[in-house]
């Protein structure tokens, strides 16, 4: 999904929720790959589109709103990248903790 650089966050989470659910109501996948990177934290050296660490929980969770609408909450991540080893660990710890929370929520 092409964005231009210097989008603000908040247009960012707009463009990727409808993207993503306009090609997911196109496709209606049975099961979800997230490639999650992290290159597009504010603080990474690569690509750096100005997400926040907060943003990643935000954009897991509109993957997984996705995944149950969809594929019955069949979702598989796998790390893709980051190059600032602080801010993908951050990133990371926020993608995580809302794959936890969620799951603990279905208990």
């Amino acid at each position: 999904m092409p964005v231009p650089f210097g989008i603000t966050r908040r247009e960012y989470l707009a463009v990727f929720g409808d993207a993503l659910e306009r090609f997911a109501a196109k496709m209606k996948p049975q099961l979800v790959f997230l490639s999650a990177g992290f290159d597009t934290h504010r603080r990474d050296p690569v690509g750096n589109l100005g997400l926040e660490t907060e943003d990643f929980g935000s954009l897991t969770n509109l993957v997984l709103d996705c995944a149950e609408t969809y594929a019955g909450g069949r979702l598989v991540s796998v790390l893709e990248g980051g190059y600032d080893p602080e801010a993908t660990a951050d990133s990371v710890t926020a993608h995580l903790s809302e794959l936890v929370r969620r799951s603990e929520g279905k208990r």
